[in-house]
């Protein structure tokens, strides 16, 4: 595997993001992904909101979370446990760090530009195997530091499934999923960094263990990434805190 990231100027709010693929981008192989920082597209879709007027996040977070926790729970390293787009993740992703004085809001309708982006940079380049992933980054309970998590992707299959197949000892495998995306998705955001780097875009190239696709994730296969609650191996953790609704 190849993973190489790309230092960018200082990406404002309004930019073009086509604009700044064109121009940073090298020309793209067939049969490898483009990883995108989620930061970088709410900063030209204006997804964020200005630091003014005594505006906190404990503000925001009913209005950007599907649920969160409420007023009875205190916030750690100002943020707060909440679920968005079946993901559970800190404040509903708003964040501060390298945003020029504003709070940056997930991308809305980022699956719709995702898609986008990958018909666009397909046809550019004149290829037919390409994957494109939007990362952030996530903490893990009980690990200091964090990892990678794709927001939404496009071109090729995010799980490999081995459920039914046989180990090295033939027992039949009953759970097993390797989540493709989100691995991805970490290659990349170690690479790019989380500081000052300012490098928001890289490619991976040598990934034959990638099933390209040659269409748009069907509303099936984004859901087929999520597990119900009532599946997931956390469930006694999830269902055991009180949940506010978010707005």
């Amino acid at each position: 595997m190849k993973v190489t990231a790309y230092k960018t100027h200082k990406i404002t709010v309004g930019e073009d993001i086509y604009e700044i693929l064109d121009r940073y981008l090298p020309k793209l192989s067939d049969g490898s992904v483009v990883a995108i920082a989620s930061k970088i597209i709410s900063f030209c879709q204006k997804d964020v909101i200005k630091k003014e007027n005594g505006l906190e996040k404990r503000d925001l977070i009913p209005h950007e979370t599907d649920y969160y926790l409420g007023n009875d729970y205190k916030m750690t390293y100002n943020q707060i446990i909440s679920i968005k787009n079946h993901t559970l993740t800190a404040s509903g992703g708003i964040d501060e760090s390298n945003g020029d004085g504003y709070f940056i809001l997930w991308p809305k309708n980022l699956q719709q530009i995702t898609n986008h982006i990958w018909k666009y940079l397909r046809k550019k380049h004149k290829i037919q195997n390409l994957g494109v992933i939007v990362t952030d980054s996530r903490t893990t309970p009980l690990r200091w530091g964090v990892t990678g998590i794709s927001l939404s992707w496009c071109g090729f299959e995010p799980l490999k499934n081995y459920i039914g197949e046989p180990d090295i000892y033939g027992q039949i495998m009953q759970t097993e999923k390797t989540s493709i995306v989100d691995s991805l998705a970490t290659v990349a955001t170690v690479v790019t960094g989380e500081g000052n780097e300012q490098q928001p875009l890289a490619v991976i190239e040598d990934i034959n263990f990638v099933q390209f696709q040659s269409h748009v994730p069907t509303e099936k296969e984004i859901k087929d990434l999520q597990i119900d609650t009532k599946d997931d191996l956390f469930e006694p953790l999830l269902n055991s805190v009180k949940w506010e609704k978010g707005k």
